[in-house]
């Protein structure tokens, strides 16, 4: 056994030291008393006995050491009787701890009221602010775009969380910039009690967001959030509120505890649809980005100008279509809310009717009559689009694709397949939410496992055999990493691929974080979704302007109008100059909205080969190039020849340009038969999507 070290004098003393300290605050103040003597009186002594002119005798010197001792302790420095000097030093102490306690006093308060305004606990006193409650990757976004729906004004943002005060500020100032005029105020705490809630003020707020949390229980969470606002709000108008959730079961209770002036966002659903909207033709992510958000074109609602009412009867929605120049009109709401997207052309203007256009800002200029613009012989030769059954390849798994498959089965063409590939450790999960392979609507679904991560099982995959590949990630990760890595290795493994085989590859992919989009290798014919993005941006334009909703709504729902990207020799032959008002009218006679364009460079490398343009003067003139395309907004179910829900082929095996496709240049179009498997050309033989 060894043996116990001898304790030492100085770890004893520090004991002994320690264990007085701890005993009172008493035994603290004679300590420090001690000290202070213990330093002082020797150093006194000895200024006293080097001065020259200090008193020669024992006596005297002895009374100067006490006067400057007193003087350094403030405690006074009479001489005389004992009694005398005894007074004098009570008197100096009773004023030294007035003193002492008066600063400690106002030192802790100050303490208290700065670690309160860090803590975020007291009152927003603002009016017409917004305020966001919760906070998830979506914050900034939703903050950012906020910022820039009132640009060149007063922006005052309340964020609420129950987050650091100071973390949060840091994160939002770093996010928008330094050099940002928006006026952040952050408080924290918990946002479910009604006292935390009401420090933000709601009811003078112009506008309030709830965001989704990443937790398990988020949405339930949401509708607590919403419960909490209804109790502080009451029952009085309030400022629109907008709210997301993940799960569409909770919808209805969602939406009761917003009441009337609430909006839900269903997240899973918004971006599930984006995905499929993405896999008909790469390219509508970025449209829809680009209407959505503040920075370019986006949606407006205005009146009929009182100019275009002059006639004896209404006029008629496909005549307004040429009646401005930087403006796209895309639909009508009516005075009982009943919203209308891309009508027929020969719809009545009814009186109250409001225009839902896409401009640059919320009031497009004076009429201007741009029939004169159009050019009708060069409008391009109608011909029937030939549909078909379609093949698509899902890589990965998440709880969103249960909504994904069902999307695809209500867009696809009879006789579609679905292929689901996803790792060994999700075969269970896929199991037991999508079951055995069967038939969803008119797509048949077949489930295997395999390594995502290994390049030699996506080989065997016979990936060009499919007419898109879409790439989820998980949504959490087991040990270190992000979700991400796995999508963006995947994404790595599929275009090294595309370039070994000289082909294009469709993909698309979804990310969680935006930051991640710079760093996904994508081929010419490749596209990635930002679950979250989407969803922030709706919310920020529902808040922002909410009669907005109804548009919003009926551009993401399964049926009904939405953004298309369609080939541009569908409205004027390639190599014609035309005007865009030709094109306007063209699509007009298909029962179409041209709203925009999407310039593709062959010359230019894959990464900037495209070039977006929305709301377009309809004066503008320009060669228009086999690979470019038409933005617009349409009905699934008009166009000649055109059913109802029909997947649109994608780029890498479109029949429109009938062109072979490299990956060196020109527009995305049909790989050569005999460069593809025999599967694939018999459902090319067969007629699949043009």
């Amino acid at each position: 056994m060894e043996r116990q070290r001898p304790t030492s004098l100085r770890d004893r003393a520090r004991y002994r030291f320690d264990t007085t300290l701890a005993r009172s605050t008493g035994m603290l103040v004679s300590w420090l008393v001690l000290s202070c003597l213990a330093v002082v009186v020797p150093v006194s002594a000895l200024v006293v006995w080097t001065d020259p002119g200090s008193p020669r005798s024992l006596s005297g010197r002895l009374a100067a050491v006490w006067r400057t001792s007193a003087e350094t302790l403030r405690l006074g420095a009479p001489t005389g009787a004992p009694m005398r000097m005894a007074l004098s030093v009570l008197l100096g102490i009773v004023a030294l701890l007035c003193v002492s306690t008066l600063v400690g006093v106002i030192t802790t308060g100050l303490g208290e009221r700065l670690t309160e305004l860090r803590r975020g606990r007291s009152m927003v006193l603002e009016q017409e602010h917004a305020v966001v409650l919760g906070w998830s990757d979506q914050v900034f976004t939703v903050v950012g775009e906020l910022v820039a729906a009132r640009a060149g004004g007063r922006c005052v943002i309340a964020v609420l969380a129950d987050r650091d005060v100071a973390e949060m500020e840091e994160a939002l100032t770093a996010s928008l910039g330094r050099g940002s005029a928006v006026r952040l105020v952050c408080r924290s705490g918990s946002l479910t009690a009604v006292d935390t809630l009401a420090l933000v003020t709601p009811r003078a707020a112009s506008s309030v967001l709830v965001l989704p949390s990443e937790a398990p229980d988020a949405d339930s969470e949401v509708v607590r959030v919403l419960l909490a606002l209804r109790a502080v709000l009451g029952d009085e108008a309030g400022p629109p509120v907008v709210a997301a959730v993940r799960d569409r079961r909770q919808l209805p209770a969602a939406r009761l505890a917003a009441g009337g002036r609430g909006t839900i966002v269903e997240t899973d659903a918004t971006a599930a649809r984006l995905l499929v909207q993405s896999a008909r033709r790469t390219g509508v992510g970025e449209v829809l980005r680009d209407l959505l958000d503040f920075s370019g074109a986006e949606f407006h609602l205005v009146e009929v100008p009182p100019a275009l009412r002059r006639g004896p009867a209404d006029p008629r929605f496909g005549d307004l279509l040429l009646c401005f120049e930087q403006c796209s009109v895309v639909g009508l709401l009516s005075p009982d809310g009943r919203l209308r997207l891309s009508p027929a052309p020969d719809t009545v203007v009814g009186p109250g009717d409001r225009l839902i256009v896409i401009a640059h800002d919320g009031m497009p200029k004076a009429p201007v009559d741009c029939r004169g613009y159009v050019d009708r012989t060069a409008f391009a030769t109608p011909r029937p689009e030939r549909v078909g059954p379609v093949r698509v390849l899902l890589l990965g798994w998440n709880r969103r694709a249960p909504l994904l498959v069902e999307a695809l089965g209500d867009s696809a063409a009879p006789g579609s397949v679905l292929d689901v590939v996803v790792d060994e450790a999700q075969a269970t999960p896929v199991q037991d939410q999508a079951g055995p392979p069967r038939t969803v609507a008119r797509l048949a679904v077949s489930c295997r496992s395999g390594e995502l991560l290994h390049p030699e099982s996506l080989k065997d995959l016979d990936l060009f055999g499919y007419d898109t590949v879409i790439v989820l990630g998980a949504d959490a990760v087991d040990g270190p990493g992000h979700p991400d890595d796995r999508v963006l290795v995947t994404l790595l493994i599929l275009r090294e691929l595309e370039l070994k085989a000289g082909r294009i590859l469709p993909v698309v992919a979804e990310l969680g974080d935006h930051r991640n989009r710079a760093l996904a290798p994508l081929g010419p014919a490749s596209d990635v979704v930002v679950r979250g993005e989407l969803t922030s941006l709706l919310m920020a334009q529902i808040a922002h302007n909410p009669q907005l909703s109804a548009v919003f709504g009926e551009l993401f729902a399964a049926h009904g109008a939405s953004v298309h990207l369609r080939p541009a020799h569908h409205y004027t032959p390639p190599g014609c100059e035309a005007s865009f008002a030709t094109v306007v009218a063209a699509a007009r006679d298909r029962g179409e909205c041209a709203v925009g364009y999407r310039r593709t460079d062959p010359e230019a490398g894959t990464g900037h080969r495209h070039e977006l343009r929305l709301s377009p003067g309809k004066s503008e003139r320009r060669v228009w190039n086999a690979g470019d395309e038409v933005v617009v907004v349409a009905n699934d179910s008009v166009g000649p020849g055109r059913p109802h829900g029909t997947l649109d082929a994608v780029p890498g095996m479109r029949h429109d340009s009938g062109d072979d496709t490299s990956l060196s240049g020109g527009a995305p179009g049909r790989q050569p038969s005999h460069d593809r498997p025999e599967q694939d050309r018999t459902r090319g033989e067969n007629g699949t999507t043009g």
